[in-house]
């Protein structure tokens, strides 16, 4: 009888796909880095560090706000996120993820992960 809870256990816990999702808000002045710096300085938790994934970025507030995505100090791209976007950005292994704000008010956003396919 354990054995078979367990299994099931098991079974369970692989089907599920890991994330990890985030909603932040973005004061005017307060630029955030979302993942890339290590444990203890990003602001989320990326499953998947130190590989490749994708980053899906969501404006669930009232004001645009824009994301950044930098590798080793050089900006490699900005993405402007419009009020009620959904944004889905490949994030290379080496890859910073920032979220900077509107510096008209508050923005609000939320951050998951997901895994790439192999």
């Amino acid at each position: 009888m354990k054995t078979l809870i367990l299994t099931i256990a098991v079974i369970l816990l692989i089907q599920l796909d890991v994330t990890a999702q985030t909603e932040f808000v973005l004061e005017p002045s307060q630029s955030m880095i979302m993942t890339g710096k290590g444990p203890g300085q990003d602001a989320t938790i990326n499953p998947y560090e130190g590989k490749d994934c994708f980053a899906i970025i969501e404006n669930i507030g009232k004001r645009e706000f824009s994301i950044r995505i930098q590798q080793q100090g050089k900006v490699i791209r900005e993405i402007p996120i419009l009020k009620g976007e959904r944004k889905k950005v490949t994030l290379l292994k080496d890859y910073e993820l920032y979220l900077d704000p509107n510096p008209k008010g508050i923005a609000k956003a939320s951050v998951d992960y997901k895994k790439m396919e192999e």
